[in-house]
């Protein structure tokens, strides 16, 4: 079980600060992809689907270079993309209730996921992608 010793060590650090400004960056690139494809007529959930899966390997990339500055590699590209499953879900549960329950705009609902998944998000691709 994390103490709170271990979670000040890992959320106060400079690679949790970086790992958010990635994350801001991966925020703005699902969003802005998630808007391309609703300007198709997608339905704003799938629109968010595709967004969030486009922007996954700028993410990798970002995260490799610039937060636990590791070459990329293929192994890591996996883990890394298995990493994203349990903030996939709670990402599309709060796009599901906040766009389609609480009417919000899908822009809004969007980045409400976001912040929710990030700090979930840190730790499990910390440990299990990055092995840290």
């Amino acid at each position: 079980m994390l103490t709170i010793r271990k979670l000040k060590q890992h959320f106060l650090s400079r690679q949790f600060l970086l790992f958010l400004i990635v994350g801001c960056i991966n925020t703005f690139n699902g969003t802005f992809f998630a808007y391309l494809f609703s300007l198709y007529k997608i339905d704003a959930n799938t629109s968010f689907i595709l967004g969030y899966l486009t922007s996954l390997s700028i993410a990798y990339y970002l995260n490799c270079k610039f937060v636990f500055k590791e070459s990329w590699k293929k192994d890591k590209y996996i883990r890394f993309c298995l990493s994203y499953i349990p903030n996939f879900i709670i990402q599309n549960v709060v796009v599901l209730f906040f766009y389609n329950y609480m009417n919000f705009l899908p822009v809004f609902s969007y980045l409400l996921a976001a912040i929710i998944g990030v700090p979930v998000t840190f730790l499990i691709v910390k440990i299990f992608a990055f092995k840290r």
